[in-house]
Parts: C-alpha cells; sequence; structure tokens
C-alpha cells in the first residue's frame, strides 16, 4: 500500500491555518481532521476526516490501495469537501449568537408606538449587552466553539462567569481551552464533554488558567487514566472529576496529583478488575466514587477509609463486594440498583439486613434512609447467622478464648465489633435463625392482643404487614381503629409501620410474637 502524505500546494480553496489536527463539525457530527489535498482520480482538494462516532464513517483512512491518514476505528474515516466542513467560530461570536442573538438586524426597522412610527436607527439592545456582562453561568454546548477570539475579549465580554458549558464543541487542544479559561479568573466548574483535546507537552505550564477549577467533566472524551493523570498538574485545586464513559480500563496510581479530589466519576469504563481501584482508593479526600455499568465482578480496597457515598451497578455479586466495602470506615451511602447481588437463598430483604449489618456507618441504602431499629435488627440476625462459622473458625463466647482464624476474620472484618456489643448469641437462638425465611409457612405466628389475648395463626412470610393488618381488622372486628404491630423478641422490639414490607423483612419465624395494639 503506497501511503501519501499531505500536499500543501494543491490548496487551491481557503482553509484555516494549519488545518490538520483542527476540529471540524459537518452535517452535525464533529470530527478530527487528519489528511488535506487531493485524492485521485477526483479532482479538487479534499479533508481526510476521522469522526468522533467510529460507525460514521467508510473506511480507515485509505482509498484505492493508498493510505492518506489512519483511524483508530476500520470504519471511523471520511472524505469531504471542505465546502462541507465548519471550522467554528470563537468564544465571543458563539456567546452573541446565543445570548445577543443578530443585534444588528434592529438598526433601521420602523417600530409602531401608540399610533406614531419610529424608525430605529443606531440602537443597541443595552439590556442584553449588561445581561451577558453579569453572567455567572454560560453553557456553550453544542456552539462550534474553537477558540477565545480577539485577545482579552472574553475577559471583557464575560468577567464573572463561574461555570461554564463547553462541551460538544470543536476545540482541538488544551491550549485552546486555556485560551479561554486563563481570562474567567473566578471559573470553578467546567464542563468539557464530547471534545477531543490533544494532550499538552507541559501540563504544568498551563495551571494557571485553571488556578480555581474546582468542578471538570470530561465524560465522553476518548481518555484513557493515564492521560488524565498527564493533565492532572494543570488543576491543583480540583475537588470533582467526571470522566465517564470513556476508554478507560486501567488505573494508575495518583502521584502529587488529584490530592484534593472528592469525587471520582468512572461509569461506563471497561474497568479490567476490582483491583484497579487499590490504586486509587488512597486518594486523601474521596467521598464519592462512581462505578456504574463499569463490568466489575469484584471490589478490593486497602483497610482505607475515605469513601463516603459509593454507586455500583451491575455485574458485583455479593460475597465479593460486602468484605471490601465494609473497610470504607466512612462510607455512609449505598447505591446498588440494577446489581444482581442476591444469591439463590436470599431475598432482597435479605441482602439489605446484610449490607446495612456489615456496613456500621452506612446511613442510606438505595435512598432509603436506615434507621435505628432497623440497623439493631440486622445486626442482631447477623450475629446469629454467621455464628456457628465464628465458632467453628475458632471464635468463643469466652473473650480469652476467642481467636477467630484470619479469613474469617478477613470475611466478617465487623463480626467481632458486633459480638462485643450485643453479646453471642445462645444456642437455642441459633436452631431457629435463618436470617430471612425463604416463603416458607409460619405455624407458630404468635398475636397478643390486650383485649383477646393471644391467637396462633400459620401464614406465609411474603405476606405484607398491610395484609396482616387487613386479618386482624376482620378477627378482631375492629375496622374503625388503627392497628399499631410490634415485633417482639428476646433482645429486640421493632415496630412494624412498613405496610408494604413483607414478614420475611422482620425476620419474623415460627414461634415468634408480634403485639397487636389497637390505637
Amino acid at each position: 500500500m503506497r501511503v501519501e502524505t499531505p500536499d500543501r500546494g494543491a490548496v487551491a480553496e481557503p482553509l484555516p491555518s494549519e488545518a490538520l489536527g483542527r476540529r471540524v463539525s459537518c452535517d452535525g457530527e464533529r470530527a478530527t481532521v487528519r489528511y488535506v489535498g487531493v485524492v485521485p482520480p477526483t479532482a479538487g482538494l479534499w479533508l481526510g476526516v476521522e469522526w468522533d462516532d467510529p460507525k460514521r464513517g467508510k473506511h480507515d483512512g485509505s482509498h484505492e490501495g493508498v493510505r492518506y491518514f489512519t483511524c483508530r476505528f476500520p470504519t471511523g474515516g471520511s472524505f469531504v469537501r471542505p465546502k462541507k466542513a465548519s471550522f467554528g467560530m470563537s468564544y465571543v461570536a458563539a456567546l452573541r449568537q446565543r445570548y445577543e442573538g443578530d443585534v444588528g438586524c434592529v438598526d433601521g426597522e420602523k417600530l409602531k408606538i401608540s399610533t406614531r412610527t419610529v424608525e430605529m436607527v443606531g440602537f443597541e439592545d443595552l439590556s442584553k449587552k449588561k445581561k451577558i456582562e453579569n453572567l455567572t453561568s454560560v453553557s456553550l454546548r453544542g456552539c462550534e466553539v474553537n477558540g477565545p477570539g480577539p485577545e482579552n475579549e472574553v475577559r471583557q465580554t464575560t468577567p464573572n462567569v463561574v461555570s461554564l458549558n463547553l462541551s460538544g464543541n470543536l476545540l482541538c487542544c488544551w491550549e485552546d481551552v486555556a485560551s479561554i479559561t486563563k481570562q474567567l479568573e473566578g471559573l470553578q466548574e467546567l464542563q468539557l464533554s464530547d471534545n477531543r483535546l490533544c494532550i499538552p507537552a507541559d501540563p504544568q505550564n498551563l495551571a494557571h488558567a485553571f488556578i480555581n477549577l474546582r468542578v471538570l467533566a470530561l465524560n465522553s472524551t476518548a481518555v484513557i487514566w493515564s492521560e488524565v493523570l498527564r493533565c492532572a498538574p494543570m488543576w491543583p485545586l480540583l475537588e470533582e472529576l467526571y470522566v465517564c464513559e470513556n476508554e478507560i480500563t486501567e488505573l494508575h496510581r495518583p502521584k502529587n496529583v488529584l490530592q484534593n479530589l472528592k469525587v471520582l466519576d468512572l461509569s461506563k469504563n471497561s474497568l479490567a478488575g476490582g483491583n484497579e481501584l487499590l490504586n486509587i482508593a488512597e486518594l486523601p479526600r474521596l467521598e464519592k466514587l462512581n462505578l456504574s455499568s463499569t463490568g466489575l465482578s469484584t471490589l478490593q480496597f486497602n483497610d482505607v477509609g475515605h469513601s463516603s457515598i459509593m454507586h455500583c451497578k451491575r455485574p458485583l455479586t455479593l460475597p465479593h463486594v460486602v468484605p471490601s466495602l465494609e473497610k470504607l470506615a466512612s462510607l455512609q451511602q449505598l447505591s446498588c440498583h440494577r446489581n444482581p447481588l442476591i444469591e439463590q437463598d436470599r431475598t432482597p430483604e435479605t441482602t439489605r439486613q446484610l449490607f446495612i449489618a456489615r456496613i456500621g456507618q452506612l446511613q442510606v441504602l438505595n435512598k432509603s434512609e436506615v434507621m435505628r431499629e432497623e440497623r439493631k435488627g440486622a445486626e442482631l440476625d447477623y450475629c446469629k447467622m454467621f455464628c456457628v462459622m465464628w465458632l467453628g473458625s475458632g471464635g468463643n463466647r469466652d473473650p480469652e478464648l476467642d481467636r477467630p482464624s484470619g479469613e474469617f476474620v478477613e470475611q466478617h472484618p465487623r463480626f467481632q465489633s458486633l459480638i462485643r456489643k450485643y453479646g453471642a448469641p445462645e444456642e437455642g437462638e441459633l436452631k431457629k435463625t435463618t436470617f430471612a425465611l425463604k416463603n416458607q409457612l409460619l405455624s407458630k405466628f404468635l398475636m397478643t392482643n390486650l383485649l383477646c389475648g393471644v391467637c396462633s395463626r400459620s401464614m406465609l412470610d411474603s405476606m405484607t404487614v398491610q395484609k396482616v393488618k387487613g386479618l386482624l381488622y376482620r378477627l378482631l372486628k375492629v375496622s374503625d381503629s388503627e392497628l399499631k404491630l410490634t415485633y417482639t423478641s428476646s433482645k429486640v422490639k421493632i415496630e412494624m409501620n412498613n405496610d408494604l414490607q413483607p414478614l420475611a423483612f422482620y425476620s419474623i419465624e415460627d414461634g415468634d410474637t408480634v403485639l397487636v395494639r389497637c390505637l
């Protein structure tokens, strides 16, 4: 295959200087110019472009046996005529188009006021100009911005901007971005998603342009983690970084960068494995980590305690996830929506109780607050569930003889502290516990009421509290009263105040007692 190099002498149509590497828009699709020249046997000038959407093109940069440029994907390239490509506009031009409209068209127009007609000459919409100068938040998403425009015009036009959205534009490198942001001294939030930015040779030299930046979004920018770390010296005070839906598969340890980071969004990146997280787990201020749709089947952390919020979506498995999450001593909120965490022998209620019991500081699980009574019940049931395993591994009710194996402690880091808190379950409790029942019949479910004494009823543990109350209304004939159910055992007393929860949620078993009160 013959390789064709760009022929600058063949340029017959006006193009921006240094068109190679510039970003263009064609029919609403963005691309990067990889070639400028002729493509025989056709006449005239062509632009060889690599599309952001790899399915948009027709080839990989070669045509009839000649390679003109290269693409990352086999269908990422095309040839387009220059007249079909837009190289964009300056920040200030896009700003005026977006926020002012065409002010000049007002001049010369006739305006009818009451019965008089007034010709508007030299009119300028001063209110709009004043409004632009006072803007603190500017969104130019998809406005084909390619740079700042005349020197200092950005500073003069929008001096008060704190939040700027430049997503989906035609910026081709970080130098272009810095030429805009250096004029916005108060800028704290910057969105650059859906751009393709070349990495600067010396990122540190551009740090002055992002000196106050706290929030940065680089979603869908085709970056890898090593490129993020190379750019990180530009953002010395960054607290939130969003790199969703990129090409991040491996995570490297940040060294002297991103040390102020509190929020990191890695969602929709195909991470190689849970051990990759070890490289970022020691970020000293990290509070929130989003791993949604990363394809992880395991999570692994060292004994660190920084993260307070975590979002995980499929596919993760409960035995691999929970021991690692227990090591995050400050984890307060956890979201596991659409995650097949439930093993075949556990219900969703059982899984919820396991998370609550094993993550001591957890306050919100799947957007539902963890109540004090719910935590106590979950922790007691957790102790009963794994007590036999604990005893078999060397655990003992006598603290002086209590020496569980290292394997048990690794799998259940919090178990020892719960035993010290509540005491080890007695033998009688171990024989009957199943943590959450498997849709079995409760044949000795006792209901105690001050008016009618004790009654015993058989019912499925899948029956909701609301249906139990309906049965009691008919049994007690108190349709005008409000019923209050309370589950009682030797160590716990829990109000059954959620009518939509099944009995299994409260771990009610054969022989347990529920107090019924009429209010």
